[in-house]
């Protein structure tokens, strides 16, 4: 999902794993929960925009027939603390028990009363504190511009392999998170404007102040801005609102030619996997993000450049609407992302070649494997990952793979897809064309 715009050894994240639940029932039950999350925030900001306090509420089911008797919330940003002085700090919790922090800080389990049973719900609140730390980053600020991605606490996921509990990494993402319903209310002096995840609207607070109210639905995650931002605004052929907030050393003529951009990758992207569904998109552009480009849903952190705008955009639907699990299987959207990108630029990927290093390398590998081969990292997972597409593409012919990943998006539409369900919907779509060799050809396993 970073948009990786150099090459060198990147940074790995620290951190242990904490193992999943052993093969117990729990494990046993592929039923993804605590499912239909609903989170409602109210939150105040400094004078700057650098800190928020305020409070975190999120309602959730539990659709498996293992009864839920703990949740666990990722506080993903106390990565970039030293735990356990943390930038994100969870206190006075309600509707269970709080335990100690795990995971470098960046899990707390939250026991739950009583066991929650199949189709039961329940809710649990938190006063939040977000301090945001120095340096241009998904999380960090550059000056008085602040960029706040990952901050606010999300639900890990359980499923059959048990609870994810995976360490953060700062080479690519950990995040897997079920679609999910968002009021976010963000109170903040009236000289910043605040891009967020979902549709925002503003209204007067307190002498100086503005409240902005962002709801977003089915999405998978919230992050905002906060700054003296500059802001053009325009709309897709589609009807989307695009908004692109730059940052003061950007120039009108750069975030106008990103605003087109925009609006042209959109209507593009949407053309291909299916009609954008947020009917908003925030753009933040800053040169100084180490890291290229980052996404989240309806907004966007990126340099001035083309070629990753329109991948963070195609993340909208890859990560985004169709889900997956980004620490266990990166491909599934930054393979496919890239190759939504050579699409928008009608580059046919002619050429592409693929040479394995390892026994070991393969491309549906783990972030934990990436993490310790982060030289290769975006060479695999980025680029033999869209050239598999590319020659998927030429075996079972364009309008076979056209079909394929528009009825691919459909089927996952607001859920979550695997490796395994992939191969199963692009073995449909070849038909009498077995690809068996082809999944072993490009060491896709799963």
């Amino acid at each position: 999902m970073l948009y990786r715009l150099m090459t060198g050894v990147l940074a790995v994240a620290a951190g242990l794993a904490v193992p999943a639940t052993p093969a117990t029932a729990a494990a046993a039950d592929s039923t993804r929960t605590p499912a239909t999350p609903a989170y409602t925030l109210s939150l105040t900001s400094d004078a700057t925009g650098g800190t928020w306090t305020g409070r975190e509420s999120v309602s959730f089911s539990n659709p498996s027939a293992t009864a839920l008797s703990e949740v666990y919330l990722r506080l993903w940003d106390n990565y970039h603390g030293s735990c356990p002085s943390t930038p994100v700090t969870v206190s006075n919790v309600t509707g269970g028990t709080a335990g100690a922090l795990q995971v470098g800080c960046t899990a707390l389990k939250i026991t739950l009363p009583a066991p929650l049973p199949q189709g039961g719900t329940a809710a649990i609140g938190f006063d939040l504190r977000i301090v945001v730390p120095s340096g241009v980053d998904r999380f960090g600020h550059d000056g008085s511009y602040y960029f706040i991605g990952n901050a606010l606490p999300v639900l890990a996921v359980r499923d059959g392999a048990g609870w994810h509990l995976d360490p953060y990494t700062n080479n690519g993402e950990s995040f897997y998170a079920l679609a999910s319903d968002y009021d976010v209310t963000l109170d903040h002096p009236s000289s910043m404007l605040v891009p967020a995840t979902g549709t925002s609207t503003d209204t007067p607070g307190t002498t100086g102040r503005t409240v902005t109210r962002a709801t977003g639905k089915k999405v998978r995650e919230f992050a905002w801005g906060a700054g003296p931002f500059k802001k053009i605004s325009g709309r897709t052929a589609g009807g989307v609102a695009v908004n692109v907030y730059s940052v003061g050393s950007i120039s009108s003529s750069s975030a106008t030619s990103m605003l087109n951009v925009a609006t042209a990758s959109l209507d593009a992207h949407a053309g291909r996997f299916g009609a954008y569904p947020y009917g908003e998109a925030d753009v933040v552009l800053d040169n100084g993000f180490w890291f290229g480009g980052m996404e989240y849903p309806g907004f966007v952190l990126d340099l001035v450049n083309s070629t990753a705008l329109a991948h963070e955009l195609a993340h909208q639907w890859f990560y985004g609407i169709v889900g997956d699990d980004e620490y266990t299987t990166p491909w599934l959207d930054e393979g496919f992302t890239d190759y939504a990108t050579d699409l928008y630029f009608n580059k046919t990927g002619s050429g592409c070649g693929i040479t394995w290093q390892s026994s070991a390398e393969k491309l549906t590998n783990s972030m934990a494997y990436w993490d310790q081969h982060s030289g290769r990292y975006s060479t695999v997972v980025y680029g033999y990952g869209k050239c598999t597409l590319h020659d998927l593409r030429r075996l079972i012919g364009t309008t076979a793979m056209t079909g394929l990943l528009k009825s691919y998006a459909a089927s996952h539409w607001y859920g979550v897809s695997t490796v395994a369900d992939f191969k199963a919907a692009a073995q449909a779509a070849a038909g009498s064309t077995s690809l068996t060799s082809f999944w072993a050809t490009h060491r896709v396993e799963g």
